[in-house]
């Protein structure tokens, strides 16, 4: 069993449009960028760069910084990058991170909080240890340079103890749960990232103008995703859990957690189908099906609400993979024709691929099946009758 070949380019939606800032990784991954120390950094902004001096000079003493050795560690599909430093401070180890979050372009105010639940969840992620709030500045510990994706060879078959380490983090994420503290994954918000597929992948990257009746269509199809999910209880939900945003600190500590600050309380299916139907990597279904009935397991032990029949809690888990990969294709269309990546839209078979196996699963899904086929002029099968079509 061997995955397909991961995507090429990390990415996520433009941090202008606030609710799908970033629905890809993003964070300090080495993955998105070449190592850090090739990467000098540079300014735009004169004036910036200027704030950036004074503030790193005011914090300096205190954490051991040597602001010689900075350089960037990676830049994400926002206006957020990161950059790391050496540090002499004891108790942090040997670098830092400093993420540069122009504050009129990224509020870092989400990051703060959510770094602050895991944390008291006793979730491995970066800790914040200062905070620029006017300029958008802010100093955090580095869980090192290797990721869950890099732990894994892509020639030889999937490793289950790293992806359960996976699944018992986010188990203890989902225990924290509590409502009224993050965003709710709502109707409105499903809808706003279901209706990126129509408008930035169908019409404007595909070039096909739905007529009256294939409209109905989709939309009918979305209203019946969007019940069947939402009919789950609600948890934290991270929205990109998956290996790229799971870090390897290689210090015999759980497997640290990033790119969280789009976190939101939504259904219970959502992360644990990021996990296995990865944006950047898919495996074979037998071992999906696996991994997916040993967090079911260990979710029902834990006392979270998935149910007591696993076949009902799998096919919710698809219909929730549905919509997020029809989401995904969306953004990557816009990443590429308004934002100028290119190397998005390539690899968008993975989620068309996705899409098609979950809609010809289910017969509430077959006409969006046969909509989403001619959209990508795939012809459907033909079906036979005593020996003619």
């Amino acid at each position: 069993m061997s995955p397909t070949d991961p995507f090429s380019l990390v990415g996520g939606a433009n941090a202008s449009d606030v609710v799908f800032q970033n629905d890809m990784p993003s964070q300090y991954s080495p993955e998105t960028s070449m190592p850090d120390k090739l990467q000098p950094v540079q300014w735009a902004d004169a004036q910036r760069e200027q704030a950036f001096a004074a503030w790193l000079q005011s914090v300096q003493a205190r954490f051991g910084l040597q602001p010689e050795s900075l350089r960037l560690a990676s830049a994400d599909a926002s206006f957020r990058r990161y950059l790391r430093l050496n540090s002499t401070h004891s108790t942090y180890g040997p670098t830092l991170i400093v993420m540069d979050a122009p504050p009129d372009k990224e509020d870092s105010a989400p990051f703060v909080k959510v770094a602050a639940l895991l944390q008291q969840a006793g979730i491995h992620c970066p800790q914040v240890l200062d905070w620029n709030q006017a300029q958008g500045f802010m100093l955090l510990t580095d869980l090192g340079d290797q990721t869950m994706m890099q732990r894994i060879d892509p020639a030889a078959p999937p490793p289950l103890d790293v992806y359960l380490q996976a699944v018992d983090t986010l188990i203890a994420w989902q225990k924290a749960s509590q409502p009224g503290v993050l965003p709710p994954y709502d109707h409105a918000l499903l809808r706003r990232e279901l209706d990126l597929f129509p408008q930035w992948y169908v019409a404007q990257h595909r070039q096909v103008a739905l007529d009256a009746a294939q409209s109905q269509v989709l939309n009918q199809a979305f209203e019946t995703i969007m019940a069947n999910n939402l009919s789950w209880p609600s948890v934290y939900v991270h929205r990109d859990f998956m290996p790229r945003n799971l870090m390897d600190s290689g210090r015999a500590q759980p497997l640290g957690v990033l790119d969280f600050q789009d976190a939101v309380y939504g259904p219970i299916t959502y992360d644990i189908a990021s996990l296995m139907r990865d944006a950047f990597l898919s495996w074979e279904e037998d071992f999906c099906l696996d991994v997916t009935i040993r967090y079911w397991q260990k979710a029902r032990a834990a006392g979270l609400p998935v149910g007591d029949d696993f076949g009902e809690f799998y096919r919710a888990v698809e219909w929730m993979g549905l919509q997020r990969h029809i989401k995904i294709a969306g953004i990557f269309a816009r990443l590429t024709l308004r934002d100028s990546k290119p190397k998005y839209l390539a690899d968008t078979p993975r989620f068309i691929g996705y899409i098609r196996a979950t809609c010809g699963r289910y017969r509430e899904l077959k006409p969006l099946l046969r909509l989403v086929e001619r959209i990508e002029g795939i012809a459907p099968p033909q079906a036979f009758s005593f020996g003619r079509v």
